[in-house]
This record gives C-alpha cells, sequence and structure tokens, in this order.
C-alpha cells in the first residue's frame, strides 16, 4: 500500500501533466504553475481554499502572496505553526484574471482534493471562501446546512468520511483581510474556535 507521501507525489504528478483541464493552457501560455498543496502529510489541520491566484501559480506554492501573509498571521494568532497544517485549493489552476472557478472546473479538480483528504486522513477541515465551503459541505453530506458563508463562518459541523469523522469550519477567506482590515476580528474569533478543538 502507498504511503501517504507516494499517494500526493502521485497526484503531483498527474496534476503536472493535467492536459484535459481547461486551465492547462493558462498555465502553458503563461508559464506558471499548478498549486498543488504544501505542509504536513499528517496535518491534523487541512486548509482548502478556492483557486491560485497569480503570485500561487508563479511559484507553485498555495497561500505565499498578500492572502497567505494574512494566512501566517491568523496561525500566528492561535500558535499554530504553518508546518503543521496542509494547506491547498480545490481548482489548482489559476482561473484567468483571477475570476472566480467555475463549476465545471471545481467538477474537474476536485476527485484531486478528496484524494488528497483519503490521503492526508484530516480530523478538521477549514474552507477558506464560499467556494470551496459549498464544494466541501456537499462533499461531507452537509448540503442542508448550507447558507451564506457570512451566517455560517465559525461554526463547526461534524461529519463521516472513509477513515472516520471529521469537523468542517467554513472560514471566510484570508483576502477578506487584505480589502477590509475591520474584519480581521471576524477571521481571529473564527481562528480561535479551530483552536478550541486542538
Amino acid at each position: 500500500m502507498a504511503t501517504t507521501t507516494e499517494t500526493l507525489r502521485q497526484i503531483k504528478e498527474e496534476l503536472l501533466a493535467f492536459c484535459a483541464s481547461p486551465l492547462y493552457e493558462e498555465r502553458t501560455t503563461n508559464m506558471v504553475f499548478p498549486v498543488i498543496g504544501e505542509g504536513n502529510h499528517h496535518a491534523k489541520v487541512m486548509f482548502v481554499g478556492e483557486a491560485p491566484g497569480k503570485n500561487e501559480a508563479r511559484t507553485g506554492r498555495p497561500f505565499c502572496g498578500a492572502s497567505g501573509r494574512v494566512l501566517d498571521e491568523l496561525l500566528a494568532h492561535i500558535s499554530l505553526p504553518r508546518a503543521e497544517v496542509y494547506v491547498t485549493n480545490v481548482v489548482k489552476d489559476r482561473p484567468p484574471l483571477n475570476r472566480d472557478p467555475k463549476p465545471e472546473e471545481i467538477a474537474l479538480y476536485a476527485p484531486f482534493l478528496d484524494r488528497q483528504i483519503e490521503a492526508i486522513q484530516p480530523k478538521i477541515i477549514v474552507t477558506l471562501g464560499r467556494f470551496s465551503m459549498q464544494y466541501m459541505m456537499e462533499r461531507l453530506g452537509l448540503a442542508a446546512h448550507i447558507a451564506s458563508i457570512s451566517v455560517i463562518r465559525g461554526r463547526v459541523f461534524d461529519a463521516s468520511v472513509s477513515y472516520g469523522s471529521v469537523k468542517l469550519i467554513p472560514m471566510f477567506h484570508p483576502a477578506v483581510g487584505i480589502y477590509s482590515r475591520q474584519s480581521m476580528p471576524t477571521l481571529k474569533a473564527d481562528m480561535e474556535t479551530l483552536k478550541s478543538l486542538l
């Protein structure tokens, strides 16, 4: 049986060669990278964003630009080292001009995320933004609880997965903290909810 690291390496190789994606041409035209994910391969906490931005696509690393700095600030607020968590996105390639991911793009890339979750087996999944929130809530059988992210952010949902139970916490995307610094107390409060579960 493949180890977690071997499984994640296989996922990476498949994504690097994922020319079936309509976003593959965007990748090759702009000489950028897919953003597969990084962090602890045995993380208790997995953060799932929506899709890479420009800086992420240039480096192949998730949350390495301005949103990443906000995420790092939020992790520091609860003394959770980034090296202890795993960070990824639903969509692994950057949509043109940072537009929202389309439903068909989410559907195309989601199986890779599902396999990452199965390999890492996190106990807590934190969604960052409404697209990852909606996908994960549907995937975990929580569709009946879907509402506006401003209504359910910071709430804890329990779900069953193949390896046991998992807690899901929807949160605003860290980009909110860039455009609206007055939202930082809300973002920090939601991170404190996460800390209470660790």
